[in-house]
């Protein structure tokens, strides 16, 4: 039997430093429900999930008979967890780099059902990775963790913001079959993006609209169902792309040589082999896509391609028309290059305005250290009003949802029009409506004929018109 949680949301308003509120929220989770809490971008989703695990300050109103064990898996818990791992680092007081805490440390800290942990482990394929640090972890792998660690805690209630998000699909059908199996005793609240992803033991859905709870829907009512899924109907046929700045041009390659040309390439770790023996030749207007399992080295392999993988100088790699390893300096690649993938945005940390996010895309730059032309400024502006953010122009980065940092580092990449556009699970947070925003962005990206897309990404119904090459990594 399902524990019994009955929570009711009186009259309630949270702030969250200071950086995002939600207003007069009056909520009922009765026992034997299990909600699905859905909205835009920025609407608060994730806050109100949040607050179940005691997160902001109530300034209105009281929470009743929320339980003392509430485990929550989220982007915010895996960045902070990431955050502190990088905090080590920066510690003055070190002698040493921080080699980070090992995987199993991380799971051990709150798990109350060593069995069930041992089971989950084995099941998700952590076993090679217990001794690995944390922040070493591929995104999709970061998450199994968590889930791991979240799911043998034996919660009174468990908070799943878009736990689907990075994982692949068997890792992804063993979730669902594990959710599905604990439903009958622990009460779920679970954050998706994609509606159409909900479990079917989902029984109701909270739709946030900035800040505000303004629909209530049992999943067993048709007519409220239809009328939700509706808003979430949009069409982006009519998006043109900004122009790029004519005055930053970038140094004209070679058209004989292709962008991208690996041959037999490797990564280890110790004993551990990520991927071995792979060729890859990218020539321009080509499209890929590249998939494979959490751990199969995806990442790893883009990130030999940027230049911010150590081992990209023992392998043979051409990039541009350089061979790495002989004397080019990383900028000389990567400004040819536009990127998107979790690690930035995890890295991504300072406060500047949207706007200047936007702009630091012309630099390569982490934050914008170099005085801004009138004309990329406009360009910024562009993309703000493709992305229903022009009057937020100046709000600070670091103060954003995830989803919503996700787009405005989709348009950092894309601004400069670059040869070629790396976007490493793109989709990751986003809802349903800024999805197909990106989707038809790259779509527009593709058929432009000046840039060459490379995509990562886990889900069937992602696909991008144009992109019609495939490498597919499997687990080593």
């Amino acid at each position: 039997m399902v524990k019994p949680v009955d929570i009711a949301f009186e009259d309630v308003s949270v702030d969250f430093d200071g950086h995002f509120q939600l207003h007069r929220i009056h909520w009922q989770l009765n026992g034997g429900q299990h909600w699905l809490v859905a909205g835009p971008n920025g609407a608060g989703k994730s806050a109100l999930a949040a607050v179940l695990s005691g997160a902001g300050d109530i300034t209105n109103g009281a929470v009743q008979g929320l339980p003392r064990n509430v485990s929550i898996v989220s982007y915010e818990a895996q960045a902070e967890l990431i955050a502190a791992e990088l905090k080590k680092d920066d510690a003055d007081i070190l002698d040493v780099l921080s080699e980070g805490t090992p995987v199993a440390e991380i799971i051990e800290r709150d798990t109350r059902d060593k069995a069930l942990a041992n089971q989950l482990i084995e099941q998700f394929d952590l076993t090679p990775l217990l001794n690995r640090a944390f922040r070493k972890l591929s995104t999709g792998e970061t998450r199994k963790v968590m889930l791991v660690r979240a799911l043998a805690s034996e919660p009174d209630l468990l908070v799943l913001d878009e736990p689907f998000d990075g994982l692949d699909v068997n890792t992804h059908d063993m979730l669902m079959t594990h959710l599905h199996g604990v439903v009958d005793t622990t009460p779920t609240v679970m954050v998706l993006n994609r509606i159409d992803e909900r479990p079917s033991f989902i029984t109701h859905i909270a739709w946030v609209e900035a800040g505000q709870l303004t629909h209530c829907v049992a999943c067993d009512d048709e007519s409220a169902m239809a009328e939700l899924i509706q808003w979430l109907h949009l069409k982006h046929g009519q998006i043109e792309l900004p122009n790029p700045d004519p005055i930053d041009r970038l140094p004209a390659l070679d058209p004989d040589e292709p962008l991208v040309q690996i041959k037999e390439a490797s990564v280890r770790y110790a004993d551990n082999v990520v991927f071995e023996n792979i060729s890859w030749c990218i020539e321009r207007g080509q499209h890929w896509q590249l998939t494979g399992p959490n751990g199969s080295g995806k990442t790893c392999l883009l990130s030999l391609i940027t230049g911010d993988h150590p081992q990209c100088y023992v392998n043979n790699i051409r990039v541009f028309g350089f061979q790495r390893g002989n004397g080019e300096s990383i900028w000389q690649i990567k400004q040819f290059i536009g990127y998107v993938s979790t690690q930035l945005q995890w890295e991504y940390r300072v406060g500047t305005s949207l706007k200047n996010v936007i702009i630091s895309g012309f630099h390569d730059s982490i934050g914008l250290y170099t005085k801004p032309s009138d004309v990329q400024k406009a360009v910024a502006d562009d993309w703000l009003d493709i992305l229903g953010m022009s009057s937020r122009a100046n709000e600070p980065f670091n103060q954003l949802s995830h989803g919503d940092k996700r787009l405005l580092l989709i348009a950092r990449a894309m601004v400069k029009h670059p040869p070629l556009l790396i976007l490493d699970e793109p989709c990751l947070g986003l809802d349903d409506m800024n999805r197909r925003l990106v989707l038809a962005l790259i779509e527009k990206i593709c058929a432009s004929g000046k840039t060459t897309v490379l995509y990562v990404n886990h889900h069937a119904e992602d696909k991008v018109p144009g992109i019609e090459h495939h490498l597919a990594l499997g687990k080593s």
